[in-house]
């Protein structure tokens, strides 16, 4: 696309509306002389007094996403669904201008999981505010909204799950804070929000189709340990800690599995069997609204799309009429429903409130929750020039100026390059030295374009891929595609490849899997590389030239590349974003040293014929299918291949499981956390920078009563301190991981748990760092284990600290320190239990 002279653009921008949004006119509108547009007024009596003014008919229109507004009070239509996961992206609130003007594209950042193998919140937070700075200025010209339904914050613990890639991995406390630095940057940290961050899908939501059974209908069995210990805490966070503006219930109906402290004692399934998430009381009241206190600001909860209409017979059947359907879901706390357009039925909010199902006073609740969020975000004070605490000039003031600048460009490019993994590197043959040689680019990423950006994509400037990388730097090359899944067409890649190969001194694969493999509605069945991509890296391979893998989209099965010997380096890259194949070839050529790390457990291939996609246990058990679901504490019993059924319903069980993710499942192929660097570390743990003790003691008493904390699961533990060497020749980032394992609280233990982490820039030879205290923070919840009822209790016992992952070979020094806990054990935070 030609750019416009810059002579034209402000012209442009000044005349040039999107239909896609608009402010209300609080100047010279019929709404200019109430409450609602007195910029003195709280927040909440400004809502109020906006709702008051609308008629029933009015009220009702507005309940869904495309809420209609009221003409005659000079109140537009307002779409609630833009998206901006990893960058302003298309969606029914957002219209990119195709015309070739201004918004015809946004900055498109690595995502998610790309973004949280980096384990750097600072990076996280400069995406996010770089995000909002973006979809703000989209907002003010009319292209965007206000909302955004980012980010998701599921935790990806099966790597079947398609819409994995959208999240930062598979820990709750990585994730945690993940969340903490996107909601500040997306929201501001002022008293008016940038935009409305939408933390999704509440909860406990990771399966799409498979095998069959889609999201629409599945019915999720989770028991109150996993539900508060696994799924919940990144909303913990979002709700109670960041006050989050707004969050979005899931399509799946939810199930709770109740049990007693002990493991083994029968599980019973409790009245909520079989409840959809948006109309489940005991998430949206008893644990959102009521246990974390999620109502400051009357923050609100969207359904995610066509959720509603699920509850209908032939999915959830626990609605028969679109009508009971609505009410349920708005007398439960629900605010406003997405609906998609052309997918029948629509939510009949006008049906129940005819027929007495749903009441007016309820209504008016999801109303003023739903405005005085927007009024948060400057909805009723946009360019009135009348200060108010809700008015922000300078988010005014954003225009088309402030999309994709060289700082954004800039940013995109670090988001990918801190998130590329470094899993294998013999002979050090990582960074390449390519003066003076020629390389094979070969695979169907080598020249990717849409597929580069991932899930939930906007429209970028450019794409950067790794073609355009090896042009920019002038490299003689060979280029040949090759093929992407197990193709059936006619073999039209191997030809081209092996010449590519021959010609070159050192060959580059890119491949992997893409959406087309693992997307929204579509989850994976393997998790083995693509068998035909497989027999044409081992053609390659057999040239014996120097390659490398670089293996983008999901994580597969490396086992084989990792032994390969004629397989030198792998590079995990994820989904990169816009600059995806510079920050390839930056860590390709050494300008940047990895130091990424997994955010996710490699899993074997079979792993897929162990367990369910279904199954939403956490934990390693053996048990019959009969009555009785008696569970073994020996974690090695669960070894081997074993017999699946569907768990969906009580009686239907999973015959066995070996654990999932690093916690519990022990025979990865690679672990989470793990990833190798250029160079070499020495790294030291110890308790207090003044100490060289290796062991510690503390009562439980002495960690509690000091404590000023709103919430006793965030009273700090006693500090930690990192001290860091490179004691190899070449600068570098190093990701400092601090795990904890022992054997307290309820069975079975998990192997370890991730309490802390850090990223620390730009180490050089020599040079030794120190990280210590707020630096890398350690609190009482995160090293707590939760009882079968949900509660999350600080045990006594013998505590197991270690930096980094066991067995590396890559670290020396004091890596570990045990502390004593003694006292009697303490509730920290008392779970919500589900009423009978």
């Amino acid at each position: 696309m030609k750019p416009l002279p810059p002579s034209a653009i402000p012209l442009l921008a000044c005349v040039l509306r999107a239909n896609a949004f608009q402010f209300p006119d609080c100047i010279n509108g019929v709404l200019a002389k109430t409450k609602a547009c007195d910029s003195t007024a709280s927040a909440p009596d400004r809502a109020a007094s906006l709702v008051e003014q609308l008629t029933i008919d009015e009220k009702l229109v507005n309940l869904v996403d495309q809420s209609k507004g009221a003409h005659r009070l000079g109140l537009p239509p307002y779409a609630w669904w833009s998206e901006g996961l990893h960058g302003v992206a298309g969606s029914p609130g957002v219209v990119f201008n195709t015309s070739g003007y201004p918004f015809s594209y946004a900055t498109s950042f690595a995502n998610a999981i790309t973004l949280g193998a980096a384990f750097d919140d600072d990076l996280v937070y400069e995406v996010a505010t770089a995000i909002s700075t973006e979809a703000r200025a989209f907002a003010n010209f009319g292209f965007g909204g206000l909302d955004y339904w980012t980010p998701n914050i599921n935790p990806y613990k099966d790597p079947r799950w398609g819409r994995g890639a959208e999240t930062p991995g598979e820990d709750p406390l990585r994730i945690k804070g993940y969340v903490k630095a996107m909601v500040a940057g997306l929201e501001g940290n002022g008293t008016v929000r940038k935009v409305i961050a939408t933390c999704k899908h509440f909860a406990a939501y990771d399966l799409e189709r498979w095998r069959g059974l889609t999201r629409y209908e599945f019915d999720a069995v989770v028991s109150l340990q996993d539900l508060s210990e696994y799924y919940l805490p990144p909303f913990q966070q979002c709700a109670r800690d960041s006050k989050v503006g707004s969050i979005m219930c899931r399509y799946v109906s939810f199930l709770v599995e109740t049990c007693q402290l002990e493991w083994k004692t029968t599980n019973s399934y409790n009245a909520l069997n079989g409840t959809p998430a948006c109309a489940s009381t005991y998430l949206m009241t008893d644990i959102l609204r009521d246990h974390w206190n999620w109502t400051d600001h009357n923050n609100y909860i969207t359904s995610d799309c066509n959720a509603i209409q699920d509850f209908l017979p032939d999915n959830h059947n626990f609605s028969q009429t679109p009508a009971e359907a609505a009410a349920a879901a708005y007398v439960a706390g629900t605010d406003t429903v997405c609906e998609v357009s052309g997918w029948p039925p629509y939510t009949d909010v006008v049906g129940a409130y005819n027929q007495s199902l749903l009441s007016e006073a309820v209504i008016d609740t999801a109303l003023r929750r739903l405005y005085e969020g927007l009024i948060r975000a400057g909805y009723l004070d946009h360019g009135r020039g009348i200060p108010s605490q809700f008015s922000s000039p300078a988010y005014d003031a954003l225009d088309w100026k402030d999309v994709n600048t060289p700082s954004a460009q800039g940013l995109a490019l670090r988001s990918a390059t801190e998130g590329i993994v470094l899993l294998k590197n013999s002979d050090s043959l990582l960074p390449l030295d390519l003066t003076g040689k020629t390389v094979a680019l070969i695979g169907h990423w080598a020249n990717a374009t849409r597929t580069i950006r991932g899930p939930y994509s906007g429209l970028p400037p450019f794409y950067h891929n790794p073609l355009y990388a090896a042009q920019q730097l002038k490299l003689s090359f060979y280029y040949a595609n090759g093929p992407v899944v197990n193709a059936t067409d006619l073999d039209t890649w191997t030809a081209a490849a092996m010449k590519a190969a021959e010609g070159a001194d050192v060959v580059l694969y890119f491949g992997g899997t893409d959406t087309t493999v693992a997307s929204e509605d579509l989850d994976r069945e393997s998790i083995a590389w693509p068998e035909t991509q497989l027999a044409l890296i081992e053609k390659l391979a057999q040239v014996g030239k120097p390659m490398v893998v670089i293996q983008l989209g999901d994580q597969v099965d490396d086992s084989w590349l990792l032994s390969h010997s004629n397989i030198s380096s792998i590079l995990w890259v994820g989904y990169p974003g816009q600059s995806g194949g510079t920050a390839v070839f930056d860590i390709l050529t050494g300008k940047k040293a990895p130091a990424g790390r997994l955010p996710v457990t490699q899993y074997p291939a079979g792993y897929v014929d162990e367990v369910p996609l279904t199954e939403m246990g956490l934990r390693p058990f053996n048990h019959s299918s009969s009555s009785s679901s008696e569970v073994e504490d020996d974690q090695s019993s669960v070894e081997g291949g074993l017999t699946i059924q569907t768990r969906s319903i009580p009686g239907n069980k999973t015959l066995s499981s070996p654990g999932r993710t690093y916690k519990w499942y022990s025979r990865a192929v690679l672990p989470f956390g793990y990833g190798l660097h250029y160079t070499t570390f020495n790294v030291s743990l110890s308790l207090s920078p003044l100490s060289n003790s290796t062991s510690f003691s503390f009562t439980i008493p002495s960690l509690i009563t000091p404590c000023k904390a709103t919430h006793l699961d965030l009273c700090p533990f006693s500090p930690f301190s990192v001290s860091i060497t490179n004691t190899g020749t070449t600068t570098s980032d190093y990701v400092a991981l601090l795990f904890l394992s022992g054997e307290f609280g309820p069975k079975p233990y998990p192997l370890k748990t991730l309490v802390s982490y850090k990223r620390v820039k730009d180490i050089k030879p020599g040079e030794t760092r120190v990280v210590s205290g707020e630096d890398i923070p350690v609190n009482l919840g995160a090293i707590a284990r939760v009882d079968g009822n949900g509660h999350t209790v600080l045990y006594p016992g013998t505590y197991k600290f270690r930096v980094d992952l066991e067995g590396d070979g890559l670290l020396a020094g004091k890596r570990d320190v045990v502390v004593e806990l003694v006292g009697e054990e303490k509730v920290l935070d008392e779970f919500p239990q589900p009423r009978e």
